[in-house]
């Protein structure tokens, strides 16, 4: 089956204070997803917005990339396709157990 999606990603960033704000949002045609990020310029550095940008842009593509990652892990499990489960070996608290 060939075909060909076209999805769009919006970037909206926003400084106030000191304070870098990214929003990225994937919009597929039938979902969107979103994704948020945030950079700080340290008062001892300079002040170079680009780098704020950069930081809070890159950080909100990231959270995006993961939250598409856990819906399509999730749709993968739904049609019985996604990994198998990991059996716990250790206990979640405590010492592990001693070996007989």
């Amino acid at each position: 089956m060939d075909r060909t999606l076209e999805w769009k990603v919006g970037l909206v960033l926003t400084e106030e204070s000191g304070t870098t704000r990214a929003r990225a949002v994937l919009d597929t045609g039938t979902t969107e997803l979103t994704g948020h990020g945030t950079a700080h310029c340290n008062p001892q550095d300079l002040d170079i917005p680009e780098i704020g940008d950069e930081l809070a842009a890159s950080r909100a593509l990231r959270d995006l990339s993961g939250r598409l990652m856990r819906v399509a892990d999730r749709e993968l499990e739904a049609v019985g396709a996604g990994p198998p489960k990991r059996q716990r070996t250790t206990p979640v608290f405590g010492w592990p157990a001693e070996p007989c």
